[in-house]
């Protein structure tokens, strides 16, 4: 057979050891959808640097994703790409960057991804002074809002088109906000847009830290939003690394069952991550499927997958394949 299309190369080459669990993934995700069932998938790492949104972005239009959760760098960093795209630097021989290479990097204030350099001013300030304007509008007003929100309605309101640099078909943020997708950014503390804010409030250009919502609130919204879906449809948990992206949702089935003690909570449906951690020293991010079905997460039947190898290679092919190309 001659391959054809990505779907028709990873079928006919793709026959053993991690390309082979590769495979069985995608296969196992796109019976997954096309029988009915519901997706969420987790982001962490780099993976909007990466610009997974190449083909996340149409897997969300194609409503073959109906969730994400992810960090508050994965969650920034695709809306810095789309309006500082050009002013990105790649270092494609990182590894022999010298002590005073990595600072005149910071000189020129590009901070760098391993070999892509994000710049200061071009992305993250440029974003700060948009959403900090969506901030104290909301202040103003008494309202709370999640963090995805603010961003979500710099999208929708087309407030940094003027500076867009990537085509926004090409950005999975904005395919979100479009759709108004369910989003769970816990941890967003630990990012750029979360430290600015913090920021903001100890100068006092904000008056309230409760302005934007916080990870307790995430789980309770994701709670009542799995009990709606999994209660429907078969819910499947497609997770790209580790870490919190991925502990934090997969945790919400035990949180259901064995803190609320609420009978008949279904399970995932279908479980794969994507991740090159190894289980030697107890890592979550490392530890095989099975390991889950001790805390009450899987069942004995969910379909599990486990990749180990590197997501930005890995996770596009799969959503290739989910997409039929």
């Amino acid at each position: 057979m001659k391959p054809t299309s990505i779907s028709h190369f990873i079928d006919h080459h793709y026959r053993h050891f991690n390309a082979a669990a590769m495979k069985d993934a995608a296969q196992a995700y796109r019976k997954h959808v096309e029988g009915g069932g519901k997706m969420l998938v987790t982001l962490a790492g780099a993976m909007s640097t990466a610009e997974l949104g190449l083909s996340l972005a149409e897997m969300i239009r194609q409503d073959k994703v109906h969730a994400i959760c992810c960090t508050g760098a994965n969650l920034e960093e695709d809306v810095f790409n789309l309006v500082a795209h050009d002013h990105y630097e790649r270092i494609p021989h990182y590894r022999e960057l010298s002590g005073a290479n990595e600072e005149a990097l910071l000189e020129r204030h590009l901070n760098r991804v391993t070999d892509t350099c994000i710049p200061e001013e071009e992305a993250m300030r440029r974003v700060e002074r948009a959403v900090f304007e969506e901030w104290a509008l909301a202040e103003r007003n008494g309202e709370r809002h999640f963090p995805h929100v603010y961003l979500y309605r710099l999208l929708k309101q087309g407030t940094l088109k003027t500076h867009y640099q990537v085509d926004p078909q090409d950005s999975w943020l904005h395919a979100a906000a479009e759709k108004d997708l369910p989003m769970f950014v816990p941890g967003w503390e630990d990012s750029t847009l979360g430290n600015i804010y913090a920021a903001h409030c100890i100068t006092g250009k904000l008056r309230s830290v409760h302005t934007v919502r916080t990870g307790v609130e995430y789980m309770t919204e994701l709670a009542g939003w799995y009990m709606r879906v999994a209660s429907a449809r078969s819910l499947g948990f497609f997770q790209i690394g580790g870490g919190i992206a991925g502990d934090f949702p997969i945790c919400v089935v035990p949180m259901l069952s064995q803190d609320l003690k609420r009978e008949h909570v279904p399970l995932w449906g279908y479980f794969c991550q994507i991740s090159d951690s190894t289980t030697s020293y107890g890592s979550y991010s490392g530890a095989v499927p099975n390991e889950k079905i001790t805390w009450g997460k899987l069942s004995i039947d969910t379909p599990k997958f486990i990749i180990e190898s590197d997501a930005t290679i890995v996770a596009p092919m799969i959503f290739a394949y989910v997409l039929h190309w």
